[in-house]
């Protein structure tokens, strides 16, 4: 389940407004023969594709490469899969979805191909998608639920946030390795590029008036050819200079306000800022998003809040990228 988890994590906020799933199917030895992420609404769960890199790791047969949209693998697999998974299990971070919505059913497709053993970390509460494990309990298949079910539960705080009907707000940094956040570019282009694609998920973004009085930045998603969010300047004084690029894109809603009231309206909200802001709000943020570069650079240290526990880190390009949570105040 942990690997799950932590295929799951690559893509967290990306797969928004569908949850951050992860999948992995194992033989009965404990060998990983797939693993899956979710990596965005309409395209195959995590269930499929790792049950996609399983086939082809089972039997070679590389025609399922060329397949990547989710109806068609649901029929190719049912169609192909030769009794190859009787004895296989499938880790999957959350409940498998039970309806038709963008893709077929997950539930239906294990149910078909006859896995031996499911192992769910996190029920799906939501009322279109739910029961996808009880069904296959009910059609004879070993469904056991709550496998790493804090951690699942943790990684779907996103879509837990949508189905509640409030935001979720994370705090997005980069920082040299020696801790400085200050004084131009930090991280890499890849980095950057993640950092863009986040963007384009993000339905708003805040950031201070400082930032925008002395980076003049323009804040959109340009490098993935994505959509600029709206954005939230968080200044008690209200001036700004309307002719910097941030006022200046289309389709875009720039506000300032000295509350963040404003927040409630959206559903995927991301920081951006430095010392001042990330102290002004670090008793309302639980999530740290910080972009690490392997690179030294003068200035002062930025100082975090206290009591961050890393969750998960992956390398993106040269740089480290880690997620943290805090229980806010």
């Amino acid at each position: 389940m942990q690997k799950a988890l932590d295929a799951a994590w690559t893509r967290q906020v990306l797969t928004f407004p569908n949850p951050a799933v992860g999948a992995v199917v194992s033989n009965i030895e404990g060998d990983v023969l797939g693993i899956g992420a979710h990596k965005k609404a309409g395209t195959p769960h995590a269930e499929v594709l790792a049950l996609k890199a399983a086939y082809e790791a089972l039997t070679h047969d590389s025609r399922i490469n060329d397949i990547e949209d989710a109806a068609q693998l649901h029929t190719f697999l049912k169609k192909h899969h030769n009794n190859l998974f009787h004895k296989l299990s499938l880790h999957v971070t959350l409940e498998p979805c039970h309806h038709f919505g963008k893709t077929p059913p997950c539930s239906s497709l294990i149910e078909e191909l006859g896995l031996k053993r499911i192992v769910i970390g996190s029920y799906d509460e939501s009322e279109r998608a739910k029961g996808g494990g009880t069904y296959l309990q009910s059609k004879g298949v070993d469904v056991l639920f709550g496998c790493l079910k804090k951690k699942c539960d943790l990684l779907l705080t996103p879509f837990t946030c949508k189905e509640q009907k409030r935001p979720f707000v994370f705090f997005k940094l980069a920082v040299s390795s020696n801790g400085v956040a200050t004084g131009g570019i930090i991280t890499s282009l890849d980095s950057r590029l993640m950092v863009h694609h986040l963007r384009d998920h993000c339905d708003l973004l805040v950031i201070g008036g400082n930032t925008v009085r002395i980076d003049k930045p323009i804040l959109d998603a340009r490098l993935c050819k994505g959509k600029a969010p709206d954005v939230l300047i968080y200044s008690k004084q209200k001036t700004f200079d309307q002719t910097i690029p941030l006022f200046n894109i289309p389709n875009r809603s720039v506000m300032i306000a000295d509350t963040l009231d404003k927040i409630n309206d959206y559903s995927m909200v991301m920081v951006e800022g430095g010392q001042g802001l990330l102290d002004t709000l670090s008793c309302e943020i639980e999530w740290y998003l910080i972009f690490e570069s392997p690179h030294e650079k003068e200035g002062e240290a930025i100082r975090l809040p206290e009591g961050l526990q890393k969750i998960f880190s992956q390398k993106v390009g040269e740089d480290t990228m880690n997620w943290y949570y805090k229980h806010a105040r």
